[in-house]
């Protein structure tokens, strides 16, 4: 009960936030600068209307967490607000679960709002038959905004507001280049392999979360494939805030 309140003032917080409400904005004119862009596509203007709108949801979503996710609990320490929190009975796993859940639930209405955009554009150009594939690029961008905002919320309950941002965006940065940074380490010394590999493995698989290609020409990804990035976000998103958790558990607010 007590992570589900603090989800629910978290995602009131979030959703009054300016920078929510830009990002909305911005994903509406985006989706209208790219019918701008359509004649230039060469008959290609539904799958860049589909590739851009779906890339939009990822990068605006991407900006919201570094603006407003990254500072979430640091702002709640600067503010020492976190200390009438924590006096009360507030474990320190719940706080952090119900910051992550809050801000992951603002994120979701705003993927679904330019989801359900970027649906209604499509079947006014007559290309309303994408709509399901649209719906499954949604779905698996709203995950991968899950995963990037458990990392946020760790990094910044361990640390200030800019690195915390700093820290998320390497992560999605190298997560984004995963399969890459795998075949680039099999061609290196068995020490660098061995380390890139590591590396490789502890960022987010984000590849696993990208279905633009297939939604761009129509095309459902399989149910096999969903399941297993629903499965992987949870799992992920389970061992990143349990490290959280354990990490502050240990700091010290007195």
């Amino acid at each position: 009960m007590i992570p589900l309140l603090i989800a629910q003032n978290t995602f009131r917080e979030a959703t009054r936030d300016r920078v929510v409400a830009g990002v909305g904005v911005a994903g509406i004119a985006l989706l209208a600068l790219t019918q701008l862009a359509a004649p230039l596509a060469l008959g290609e203007g539904h799958r860049l209307t589909v590739d851009l709108g779906l890339t939009g949801i990822s990068v605006l979503g991407l900006l919201v967490i570094l603006l407003v996710g990254t500072s979430l609990v640091a702002k709640e320490v600067e503010r020492r607000t976190i200390y009438n929190l924590l006096s009360r009975p507030i474990t320190r796993p719940a706080y952090l679960v119900g910051k992550w859940a809050g801000l992951s639930a603002a994120l979701w209405a705003v993927a679904l709002l330019l989801g359900c955009a970027l649906w209604a554009l499509l079947a006014v150009r007559g290309a309303g038959g994408h709509g399901w594939a649209v719906l499954e690029g949604v779905y698996l961008a709203g995950l991968e905004l899950t995963v990037i905002t458990a990392l946020a919320v760790m990094f910044s309950a361990l640390s200030t507001p800019v690195l915390s941002a700093l820290y998320t965006l390497g992560f999605y940065v190298v997560g984004q280049w995963s399969y890459d940074l795998r075949l680039f380490a099999a061609k290196l010394p068995k020490p660098l392999e061995s380390l890139l590999g590591v590396i490789a493995n502890l960022v987010p698989n984000l590849p696993l979360f990208n279905m633009r290609a297939l939604a761009a020409e129509g095309h459902p990804t399989s149910g096999l494939h969903l399941a297993l990035a629903t499965l992987y976000a949870l799992v992920y998103v389970a061992c990143v805030l349990c490290l959280a958790t354990a990490a502050f558990e240990s700091k010290d607010f007195k």
